[in-house]
């Protein structure tokens, strides 16, 4: 066993999932901050158009991202089950065929959205004083894109091994990393949306290029030469069956959100597209918790039902969520005592942008009640391969719901930005209430991957 691997299937429960989750947690809080950081310097130091260039074009490179993330869990349930079930050998061939196979999806993507970039700045609204600065922010981040996908790969792998520390490590050095870079070419060098994409790629290809050089020299079963990029037939199989729901999934959820920016931009025009992308940007690391114990609970999981050790995996996926929900409520609290602290630190000059933002929250928060609950328990799900019904339960969600409710009461009925907010709680909600049934129907012990 290299040092890369870690048998999550044996000792304590808690214990283990402590040690795996806090990693986990720490590494996307840090995550989520230098994207933070990206609208602080900007909206400090370049004001409203380059903040709403940001969050436009962060958005559609938000939906690439996220689609082969989602994919990317096809290959960590199959590796953490492989792993589970002492199968070496199917686990070398699923680590090279997902390698193998997102560098030709990076690299497809790339060529594809850079020639239909403006047109999507079309389609969703851009404000006229803003498409500029968002199809900068687009240039680069498509570019580049390639070294975001290769981190999440090289992070979801070693995840899938049971190791959460050294992701860590490499996002840390990529956020301070972008943080220097912002106050260099954002505040230094007055770049605004360009120079703010330029450090998030840069940072990103640093971390992948010393995580490569790192795996290399610690024995990981992959060994990055050329001869070693293969795809084996059963195991692509494996990973799409498994990651192409989450990848829909994941791409759809985005979608929606772009849905929303469309809506926002409609309603609302520049200082509503600042506002809510500082929402968005808060949003993101307000949710960590959530998402990192709900990705924690399915890798934990995973390798729990490969080894055939159910009641470890019932346990872990209690104490994952109780500790999602009560860090949940407390940063739900926080917003609505806080809401125009949180905006100021963005921009404490644009009067109106702060107005919106304060709206916007006062529905959009209810949601971090929900959350919690949904991340955490289709963590369960993805464990045993239920990416199908996370994937319809997404789709129904935000198509059916989140869409609808937001131009409803945002649009139809003329709350604004108010009503826009509504519709993500209304999303969770429902979205619950099928997670629940599906729970207590017990379909989801059916274990997807060994057909048992």
């Amino acid at each position: 066993m290299s040092s890369f691997e870690k048998d999550l299937s044996k000792g304590n429960v808690v214990k283990q999932l402590i040690l795996f989750a806090v990693p986990f947690l720490v590494s996307n809080i840090i995550q989520s901050c230098y994207n933070v950081a990206d609208m602080l310097i900007v909206g400090n130091f370049s004001g409203t158009v380059s903040m709403s260039g940001v969050n436009i074009g962060g958005q559609v490179t938000f939906i690439l991202t996220n689609i082969v993330v989602g994919l990317c869990t096809g290959g960590t349930v199959l590796i953490a089950q492989y792993l589970g079930a002492q199968k070496r050998e199917e686990m070398c061939r699923a680590v090279a065929t997902l390698m193998t196979t997102l560098i030709c999806a990076a690299v497809i993507i790339t060529v594809v959205s850079l020639l239909l970039k403006n047109q999507i700045l079309g389609w969703i609204r851009t404000p006229e004083e803003s498409f500029e600065e968002a199809s900068r922010y687009l240039t680069v981040t498509l570019t580049g894109i390639i070294f975001i996908f290769g981190y999440n790969v090289l992070s979801a792998v070693m995840r899938g091994m049971g190791d959460s520390k050294r992701p860590f490590y490499f996002v840390l050095i990529a956020c301070v990393t972008n943080i220097v870079l912002d106050l260099v070419l954002v505040a230094g060098f007055g770049w605004g949306a360009f120079g703010a994409a330029a450090a998030t790629v840069i940072s990103q290809a640093l971390s992948m290029i010393l995580c490569i050089i790192y795996m290399v020299k610690n024995g990981f079963v992959f060994d990055f030469r050329p001869s070693s990029f293969r795809i084996y037939k059963h195991e692509l199989k494996m990973i799409f069956k498994i990651g192409t729901p989450a990848a829909i999934q994941n791409g759809v959820t985005s979608f929606s959100f772009l849905i929303i920016t469309t809506l926002v931009n409609s309603i609302g025009g520049v200082n509503a597209s600042a506002a809510v992308g500082v929402v968005g940007k808060f949003n993101g690391f307000a949710i960590m918790p959530a998402v990192a114990m709900g990705s924690s609970i399915s890798t934990m999981c995973a390798q729990n039902v490969g080894a055939g050790q159910w009641d470890r995996v019932k346990k872990t996926c209690t104490v994952g969520t109780l500790t999602a929900v009560i860090c949940s409520y407390l940063i739900f609290i926080l917003v609505r005592i806080f809401p125009e602290d949180i905006l100021r630190l963005f921009d404490s000059s644009n009067a109106e942008m702060i107005r919106i933002g304060v709206e916007y929250f006062s529905t959009f928060s209810f949601d971090y009640l929900l959350v919690p609950l949904c991340f955490c328990l289709n963590g369960l799900f993805v464990a045993t391969g239920h990416t199908t019904f996370t994937l319809m339960n997404s789709m129904l969600s935000a198509l059916l719901l989140r869409i609808p409710a937001s131009v409803l009461f945002g649009s139809i009925m003329g709350m604004g930005i108010m009503g826009v907010g509504i519709g993500a709680p209304a999303a969770s909600a429902g979205s619950l209430i099928l997670i629940i049934w599906f729970l207590l129907s017990g379909k989801w012990k059916t274990n997807v991957v060994r057909g048992s």
